[in-house]
């Protein structure tokens, strides 16, 4: 049904993949405070921090596209709450999405920390951070699904 528990957390999984959209997700300023190297979900720019220009920018947009895909998998996953096999099943792909989504973050980022300062890690901030309570509210609404799929096969079992 559409009023369960698992509804809302499918919607957060969503909102939190938004929010890797909308936010930056890795940062990091140079010794000299004179550049900063940031990572959304779109493009990875260098900013000149006195004039706030972009010195350069590349695209990643890639990380943006799955966040998308995940999101929307979401989405397609809260409407599909009479059929719960296939809503786990589509959890499941969402979970894999999920986690390439954070393998490409993670290697982006380190390549980019390489470029620019090696010896010091940059800050992930909220972007990066969306993905994971995404996850959990994606391991979550799995979980309650399960739960109700189990109920429905106790009751049919008495009849």
């Amino acid at each position: 049904m559409i009023q369960r528990i698992q509804t809302v957390f499918l919607f957060l999984v969503a909102v939190a993949m938004i929010l890797v959209v909308l936010f930056p997700i890795w940062q990091q300023v140079n010794p000299d405070q004179t550049m900063m190297l940031t990572l959304t979900a779109w493009n990875l720019e260098k900013i000149d921090i006195q004039t706030q220009q972009v010195i350069e920018s590349e695209g990643k947009f890639f990380i943006g596209i799955l966040a998308i895909i995940a999101a929307g998998l979401a989405l397609f996953s809260l409407s599909q709450y009479k059929n719960r096999t296939r809503q786990m099943f589509l959890n499941m792909i969402n979970s894999l999405v999920m986690v390439v989504t954070l393998a490409l973050i993670i290697w982006t980022s380190h390549q980019a920390n390489a470029d620019f300062r090696p010896e010091v890690n940059g800050a992930f901030v909220l972007g990066f951070w969306a993905i994971f309570g995404g996850m959990i509210m994606n391991l979550l609404s799995n979980r309650f699904i399960r739960k109700d799929e189990m109920l429905v096969r106790s009751v049919d079992r008495i009849r």
